[in-house]
């Protein structure tokens, strides 16, 4: 009982037929996630009046998205396309590490924005006139630690477990249950602290979350009037929206692996990949449908003060909107 050199992804057993199909949507995300968040990162790089704590946080969210969407799809489409199921047990580890970690960065950047949110809404003069972009630096240093180093025992508990036999993963990436319930030893140790971690950290996210958008709401009914309270929900209904986006499949997700021993290996395994997909390709889009008004503004800034660059972007954005 050794550790194995190479891993089997079987892709979606008991549709493999499909495979070209479901391959069709799946590029489709890729695409429009690569476009839109690469848009998102340009015009923030180049129009200065967007250099600020919301949109250095907004950019920490697409790299992470990014990441996570690039970590699996490449191979996801080469099992698809080229029914290349083959992977080094390293590089297995590897990918497993990246998903589980930057998962982890996602969920923190998550409730930074949610308490950007907050001090922008309940106390504005300080939003203002605190010099937070170092604050901002610092903020995604702690994230980046974080993510990193709590999740660094994974991989090595997953190596360390005696494997009997070639380790075939009836998914599309290397998940982390998927691939400790192949070993021919008892994994409680690793299932502890998975779910040690998960709770500690998705959890925690998410009360300081519910913690902020408590106070936002309570801050936003107490204005003198609707125009006030409509102007105040655009502020934060964004970042509302991308913090549902991100969670709710989590919730359909997560309990699938414990609870969900009577659904369909193959709904369990899509479920998983909208987990991880939907997110990349839907945030960007509401940040162009809801924060219209701010790049609108950001637009007229940057076009006041250099014409012909504030117009070549005024292109990009009618494009992209």
């Amino acid at each position: 009982m050794t550790v194995p050199s190479t891993s089997i992804l079987l892709g979606i057993p008991g549709l493999d037929s499909a495979h070209i199909w479901i391959s069709i949507p799946f590029c489709t995300i890729y695409a429009i996630a690569i476009l839109g968040n690469f848009a998102i990162l340009f015009i923030v790089k180049r129009e200065p009046s967007l250099h600020g704590p919301m949109y250095y946080i907004l950019c920490m969210l697409v790299i992470t998205d990014l990441v996570l969407s690039m970590s699996i799809l490449c191979k996801i489409l080469s099992i698809f396309w080229f029914n290349s199921k083959e992977i080094k047990f390293s590089a297995c580890l590897l990918q497993l590490y990246f998903i589980l970690s930057f998962s982890t960065m996602e969920s923190r950047i998550l409730m930074a924005m949610a308490f950007d949110r907050y001090v922008d809404i309940c106390d504005p003069l300080r939003h203002c006139t605190t010099p937070r972009n170092p604050m901002v630096a610092k903020i995604g240093l702690a994230m980046v630690l974080r993510g990193s180093m709590l999740l660094l025992p994974t991989p090595f508990l997953v190596r360390r477990w005696p494997y009997c036999r070639t380790i075939i993963i009836a998914h599309t990436y290397c998940e982390h249950i998927s691939v400790v319930k192949l070993a021919c030893a008892d994994i409680h140790t690793s299932s502890y602290y998975s779910l040690s971690v998960a709770f500690l950290v998705i959890c925690l996210d998410v009360f300081f979350i519910a913690v902020s958008y408590t106070q936002i709401l309570r801050a936003i009914l107490s204005l003198p009037t609707k125009d006030a309270w409509l102007k105040s929900f655009g502020t934060c209904g964004s970042h509302l929206c991308v913090i549902l986006n991100s969670y709710i499949p989590a919730l359909f997700s997560f309990p699938m692996h414990w609870f969900g021993h009577n659904v369909a290996l193959h709904f369990h395994i899509l479920m998983a990949n909208k987990y991880l997909l939907l997110p990349t390709m839907l945030n960007p889009n509401i940040y162009w449908r809801l924060s219209e008004p701010t790049w609108e503004c950001a637009q007229l800034d940057y076009k006041w003060r250099t014409p012909m660059v504030g117009s070549r972007r005024g292109m990009l954005l009618q494009m992209l909107g």
